[in-house]
């Protein structure tokens, strides 16, 4: 988050973060200080790729039907349209699903709700690990979660063209939609497995209007950090449009 995210981690190593491939970013520096090294990057050399959409979860109306990991129903609401959903690999050593509602208008997205399962591939022996710096509880599900804001979020998604974050762009792109240029985000992390080698990632986000006061920068702001009634705000707004159920 970066993409792949500024909240994935290298090993047990909290200080790496997630995104680009494992260019991980860090929650703060992982979209949480968690990047792999460029270095992986070269070395294993691989590139992500959305796939098809089928084996995915069920959608029924507002709700993702999730029979494992976590087995619960995710609902958003009634102002959020499904987009659709989609199987992505990130760099061979994870597989990520996919799935985008939003608010548009015109075709620009002005809140949206990214959900994705994600899960380490066995050839891959490294964990996700995130600082509990912040944490959340949906639905008794416990989150630990970073905030953000960019003045330039599509450019920040499609960064690294072999991210999550970049194929999430695409998926809204096939549907002719665009995320807002300006805007601010929360990302929430659920770790629904002891050996933390699979993981639920939310993200809520929205547009941000030019006399926004919310400081925007190039590289994205730490609202936690720099700006806490914005992140108290945009998290509540997050909480408010979705209700999560363990089964």
């Amino acid at each position: 988050m970066q993409w792949w995210r500024p909240a994935y981690h290298s090993g047990n190593d909290p200080s790496k973060s997630r995104r680009t491939a494992i260019q991980l970013n860090t929650m703060n520096k992982r979209t949480v200080g968690f990047s792999l090294s460029i270095l992986m990057i070269s070395a294993i050399g691989h590139v992500a790729q959305a796939q098809d959409s089928s084996g995915l979860r069920k959608v029924q109306g507002q709700t993702i039907v999730s029979p494992d990991l976590p087995r619960a129903d995710l609902t958003f609401g009634e102002k959020f349209h499904y987009v659709g959903g989609q199987r992505v690999n990130l760099y061979n050593m994870a597989e990520a699903e996919q799935h985008l509602f939003v608010h548009a208008n015109n075709g620009v997205i002005d809140t949206f709700y990214w959900v994705q399962f994600e899960h380490r591939l066995p050839t891959d022996h490294h964990t996700y690990n995130y600082p509990a710096d912040h944490t959340t509880e949906i639905g008794g599900l416990k989150f630990v979660y970073d905030t953000k804001s960019w003045p330039d979020f599509p450019a920040d998604l499609m960064e690294d063209p072999e991210s999550d974050g970049a194929a999430i762009s695409r998926l809204a792109s096939e549907h002719h939609l665009t995320f807002p240029k300006r805007a601010v985000r929360v990302r929430m992390f659920h770790l629904p497995t002891p050996d933390r080698r699979t993981e639920l990632m939310i993200i809520y986000g929205e547009a941000l209007p030019e006399s926004s006061p919310v400081p925007v920068r190039e590289g994205g702001v730490e609202l936690n950090k720099e700006s806490p009634a914005e992140a108290r705000r945009i998290l509540e707004s997050a909480q408010r449009s979705i209700s999560i159920r363990k089964k």
